[in-house]
């Protein structure tokens, strides 16, 4: 049932306008309660164990202090940059966010729509709640495809092979939840996903048969852990496809290094949002760790945290190439549908010009760690 207050999304209005009370991030995040079922909202909220690295991930951000610079010429500025010979008019991606018709009805395709107007890439998810080809249709030119290694390699080169049909133009790897579970507060309110929001990408996906356990064996290690990819099979997937590879999830410059040494081209900074394991540290908080054992140049991303432009900033200004954005998207797609989502992106935008000229960067190349009064 949803909530009180809350509405179905056949009862939403439908918006030509965003409110005027909607001047940020957060204002989506207050408003969305209204808008989503309340085991749902838990489940998109939430993170594991007692939520420690969900609650560092912002607060990461809150500790890092700028510098200010005055008489900066900054009237020739732009947040234009280049990855992997690509041009994009800023450094805010959406991240992969699956099941997206749990907020509205429209999902991933309106998602699209308002990544295609505000020339923002979408990272579409395998788990997608429509079809990758369909949102790669909405999207236009700036997209990439996050993938999920199948229960089999025919089934893993078949997903690849129909997401390079598709134009996608970067493969982004997920390999840092192996073993998951739902948020203590989804876990309490019985979430389940809704048929209308289950993996659209996956329908015609064979599954192998349960591993049968014996009772002395353990369900994490003999179980999931047993069917998990290994080292091998990021190499298997490197050799499928001739598109930039990157591996998101990476915590430790051990495996940033090894990822590089069998040629992935870009690494995304990621504790998947506060939903892995709970205690790992914030991943701004890790950034620079990477970014200092990494060649010079080599393409980083980040998410987790990211509330503002100022955080796009800040994270530029610590080794970051660009941003991700998850959580927010889907709380200004549930309020606005596609408007609200190119609403944030507007936002986010200008709130990052706005910090580029008052710390006097003109471009996203002149944002360093020169900018940052308080290190983390």
């Amino acid at each position: 049932m949803y909530g009180e207050g809350s509405m179905l999304n056949s009862e939403r209005p439908k918006l030509d306008r965003i409110s005027a009370e909607v001047v940020c991030s957060a204002d989506y995040e207050r408003l969305a309660k209204d808008y989503i079922e309340d085991s749902a909202l838990h489940y998109i909220q939430g993170g594991s164990g007692d939520e420690r690295t969900l609650a560092e991930n912002c607060a990461a951000f809150e500790a890092v202090q700028l510098y200010t610079r005055v008489l900066a010429d900054c009237s020739g500025g732009t947040t234009a940059f280049e990855l992997f010979g690509e041009s994009y008019r800023h450094p805010i991606f959406f991240a992969p966010v699956a099941a997206q018709t749990l907020v509205h009805p429209n999902g991933e395709l309106a998602t699209a729509r308002a990544a295609e107007l505000m020339e923002a890439c979408m990272v579409t998810s395998s788990l997608s709640a429509y079809s990758l080809e369909d949102i790669a249709a909405a999207a236009g030119g700036r997209k990439w495809f996050q993938f999920y290694f199948q229960t089999s390699r025919e089934q893993s080169q078949a997903l690849l092979a129909r997401a390079e049909a598709a134009g996608y133009s970067a493969i982004v790897v997920t390999l840092d939840t192996p073993v998951q579970t739902l948020s203590r507060g989804a876990q309490r309110t019985g979430f389940s996903l809704p048929a209308h929001a289950l993996p659209a990408n996956l329908k015609n996906v064979v599954r192998e048969p349960a591993i049968n356990l014996t009772t002395d064996q353990s369900v994490v290690f003999q179980g999931a852990m047993a069917e998990a990819p290994k080292w091998s099979d990021l190499e298997w997937l490197r050799s499928q496809t001739q598109l930039p590879l990157l591996v998101k999830g990476v915590t430790h410059p051990d495996d940033a290094l090894r990822c590089i040494d069998m040629g992935v081209d870009g690494l995304v900074v990621s504790n998947h949002g506060g939903r892995s394991l709970d205690g790992v540290a914030a991943s701004l908080q890790l950034l620079p760790h990477v970014r200092a054992v990494v060649p010079e140049g080599y393409p980083l991303l980040i998410d987790g945290g990211i509330r503002s432009g100022s955080d796009v900033f800040k994270a530029i200004a610590l080794g970051a190439n660009a941003v991700m954005i998850g959580r927010p998207q889907l709380y200004a797609l549930a309020v606005g549908g596609s408007l609200g989502v190119a609403h944030l992106m507007k936002i986010l935008r200008d709130e990052l010009e706005v910090s580029m000229a008052l710390c006097g960067c003109s471009t996203l190349s002149e944002i360093s760690a020169s900018a940052i009064f308080t290190k983390i």
